[in-house]
């Protein structure tokens, strides 16, 4: 298990935000979101923060590489419902030499303006060719995670 990362319940410790509304089809017979959907939601947060951080995915693709999930771990906190505003928070949160890990937090503001945790999450991705053999991650990722 590469998975090393406890992820934080404050939004402060997170670098990058992303909106996201729950579409009813994201819903469950239960009338809460499917587990499997919040795997979605940090993949959407994920290629937001690196389009954010000036190195989108479609710069990975370009250049030959892909970042493939190894390992994924979601922490289920409180459910989350159809239509509601949902920010998934995001951080790069560990690099080794063949692997990076991202944080995840999914808050809803309360009444009173407070973010709750729905839920906590992390992905460990590697390194690949568009061909899938393993390959070194690019060279800023490695920068970004020496002022870590």
């Amino acid at each position: 298990m590469r998975l090393s990362i406890d992820p934080s319940t404050s939004p402060g410790d997170y670098e990058f935000t992303q909106g996201i509304r729950v579409r009813f089809v994201e819903t469950d017979a239960m009338g809460v979101v499917h587990h499997s959907n919040y795997l979605a939601y940090f993949e959407e947060a994920r290629v937001a923060y690196l389009r954010h951080i000036g190195h989108p995915f479609t710069e990975w693709r370009d250049a030959g590489l892909e970042s493939p999930v190894l390992e994924s771990f979601v922490q289920y906190r409180k459910p989350l419902s159809f239509d509601e505003e949902i920010e998934v928070h995001v951080s790069l949160a560990e690099i080794t030499r063949a692997t990076f890990q991202m944080a995840y937090l999914v808050t809803v503001d309360r009444a009173d303006g407070i973010a709750e945790a729905r839920a906590t999450g992390v992905t460990v991705h590697g390194c690949t060719t568009t061909a899938g053999r393993p390959t070194r991650l690019p060279a800023w990722l490695k920068e970004l995670g020496e002022g870590k």
